[in-house]
């Protein structure tokens, strides 16, 4: 039996911290929603489909995925994911060879329109430069490590100068 690796648990950066990610990607978010706890046997194939994807996408860099963090609040499981192009995602979600596809396939003859389990994803598309974010004292995180972790400057101080936009005074 293989075993698991144990997180890597990055140094806290003190002070500001901002991304930056060359080129164009894509955020996209997916997860599953417990709509009936009482019906294990349908929301934990569920859950544990996702776990084969990311090893794949882990072990294959080239599919495309540059980063991803999964997230839990309530009966939710969410997954921020940050991949190099929309079409590397869509590529990922239709080769017969990649576990997307076959685990669709299974939910939709398992779930389909039950309503047992709730599923979603959102996809956006961001043009090189139109994205801000901002890290204080934090461990790399989210886009920071998908892309690089850069000290906030002179030139990053605000949102609206990461925005590529010059700073307006406050009022």
């Amino acid at each position: 039996m293989a075993r698991q690796r144990r997180p890597v648990r990055l140094p806290v950066q003190a002070g500001r911290y901002t991304a930056e990610i060359d080129g164009d990607f894509v955020v996209f978010t997916v997860g599953m929603r417990i709509n009936r706890l009482w019906k294990v046997h349908k929301w934990v194939p569920v859950f544990r489909a996702m776990r084969p994807m990311i090893v794949t996408l882990a072990r294959n860099p080239a599919k495309g995925m540059l980063g991803s963090r999964a997230t839990l609040s309530g009966r939710t499981v969410a997954m921020v994911q940050y991949w190099r192009t929309f079409e590397d995602l869509e590529r990922f979600a239709r080769e017969p060879e990649d576990p997307h596809l076959a685990a669709w396939r299974r939910f939709n003859k398992a779930i389909g329109s039950g309503g047992d389990v709730g599923i979603f994803h959102e996809t956006f598309k961001v043009q090189a430069g139109d994205y801000e974010c901002l890290y204080g004292n934090m461990p790399p995180y989210g886009l920071a490590l998908a892309g690089r972790s850069v000290k906030v400057g002179e030139r990053t101080d605000t949102a609206r100068q990461r925005m590529g936009s010059p700073s307006v005074p406050a009022s």
